[in-house]
């Protein structure tokens, strides 16, 4: 591994460690004898919990498991109930909440058997009860409760096998993540602002963490708690766009035909009244993230430059607008003099064309390498890395990948075409075969991507 790959990990620690769930939590809820404060300065509300008969905590995503953490050491014994949906690994030890693993980004039974634990706790929550809801990136694959409507001349029954192959198939055609969640939402039975419907007639306070380029509260975990602003008529255009109908389940073109005519209920919408006592309060994003990883640049000795928190597109084609501004900043001074740091976050997408194993990050650092590799010349002085806040870049164990000009000639040396592994999708057995994967583990916290990229001279 190269100093500057050190540089760069060192990097994307400090941003990761900014957006840590449990400081988080911290930062924004306090205790002060019965007194709940939730909220930060000039946007405040506290609650006396000597006025509320229970409160429960809920939630679901990969950074529940460390707000629940906060909610117990804040809360303690005050807590009456509570029940989080993790992915599997993203865990700690909690005394108070009943703490649930399950599947992602493919749901599975244990998700199903939380999403109906949950909604049972709710569905019993009175107007004396303030719920506390925790809610990340992933709570969408795990909080799996598909819809059931019953219809003159027939009943519409979604299984988890249904939801499965939906997600298979929006994940593998390049959808972004608030077109699959339109999808998912009219399928629920608890997203898309159902959820609220069932905690109502208590009132509810969700803290959120978001994996969603923009942070659309109506987006992050599918907007449990949160109005929705799509429809079935969404969901017509979205199966079109990527001609996904003839290959989804046939009843999900059968509801989404039965909505369209009004037969079928839609989703909770902004200005229904159920949310009159749902606060939805945005604690931790990926621009937060970006500060955290420019300052610890800078201390590094590199000037930091932040382009955006809002990097969308197929991965490989966002590495080569990478690579073109690297080039430019090296050879034309384009953003600065001196070592630079230049640092974005987001969450690109990957449109599967072969059959092999890897993430949007080890993508985008492979084809950032193919780039290198074809006029290595033009890259000296760079280096790049693509990473996943949460430590899990698509179904894997790396978190991401880092790639400079060495790597390039390793490859070469050691016989590894970058474009076949490339076209095949292959990312992940390519940086393993070379060394060159970079794994952190399960962080427990999850605000979209980081790519770094140094410029030196």
């Amino acid at each position: 591994m190269s100093p500057r790959c050190d540089h760069l990990m060192d990097i994307f620690t400090a941003g990761v460690n900014r957006v840590d769930p449990y400081a988080l939590v911290c930062e924004s809820v306090r205790l002060t004898d019965s007194r709940l404060t939730i909220g930060y300065n000039g946007a405040q509300q506290v609650y006396d919990l000597e006025e509320w008969n229970n409160l429960v905590v809920i939630g679901a995503g990969k950074a529940t498991a460390r707000m629940a953490l906060a909610i117990e050491h804040i809360c303690g014994e005050k807590i009456t109930g509570g029940c989080i949906v993790v992915k599997y690994g993203h865990t700690e030890t909690l005394q108070y909440i009943q703490l649930r693993e399950a599947g992602h980004p493919i749901p599975d039974e244990n998700g199903v058997q939380g999403a109906r634990e949950i909604l049972s706790l709710c569905s019993s929550a009175d107007a004396r009860t303030l719920v506390l809801n925790l809610m990340s990136g992933g709570g969408s694959a795990l909080l799996p409760l598909p819809c059931r409507h019953q219809v003159p001349g027939q009943e519409i029954v979604f299984s988890l096998k249904d939801k499965q192959a939906v997600t298979r198939l929006l994940l593998e055609c390049g959808a972004t993540i608030n077109e699959i969640n339109c999808i998912r939402k009219h399928m629920s039975s608890i997203k898309g602002g159902q959820l609220a419907q069932a905690i109502a007639p208590a009132a509810s306070v969700s803290l959120i963490l978001s994996d969603v380029v923009g942070d659309s509260l109506d987006a992050i975990a599918s907007g449990p708690t949160v109005p929705d602003p799509t429809s079935y008529a969404d969901a017509r255009v979205i199966l079109d766009k990527y001609r996904l109908a003839d290959k989804m389940p046939g009843k999900l073109l059968e509801l989404v035909r039965l909505g369209l005519a009004g037969i079928v209920p839609e989703t909770p919408k902004p200005g229904d009244p159920l949310f009159t006592n749902s606060t939805n309060l945005l604690i931790g994003t990926n621009f937060l993230s970006l500060q955290a990883a420019a300052r610890r640049a800078r201390q590094l000795g590199y000037t930091p430059v932040i382009l955006s928190s809002q990097i969308t597109g197929e991965a490989r084609e966002v590495a080569k607008v990478f690579y073109g501004i690297g080039k430019d900043a090296r050879k034309h001074g384009l953003l600065g003099e001196g070592d630079l740091c230049i640092i974005a976050g987001g969450e690109t997408t990957v449109t599967m064309r072969g059959t092999g194993k890897g993430g949007r990050n080890q993508e985008m650092a492979l084809a950032f390498l193919a780039e290198i590799a074809n006029r290595p010349e033009d890259a000296e002085g760079l280096a790049f890395l693509s990473a996943a806040t949460d430590g899990n870049d698509g179904p894997t164990d790396a978190a991401g990948a880092c790639v400079h000009r060495g790597l390039a000639a390793l490859a070469q040396a050691s016989d590894c075409d970058i474009n076949k592994y490339l076209d095949d999708n292959n990312a992940y057995a390519f940086f393993e075969r070379l060394d060159g994967l970079f794994k952190t583990g399960p962080t427990n916290t999850n605000v979209c991507d980081l790519q770094l990229m140094l410029v030196t001279g």
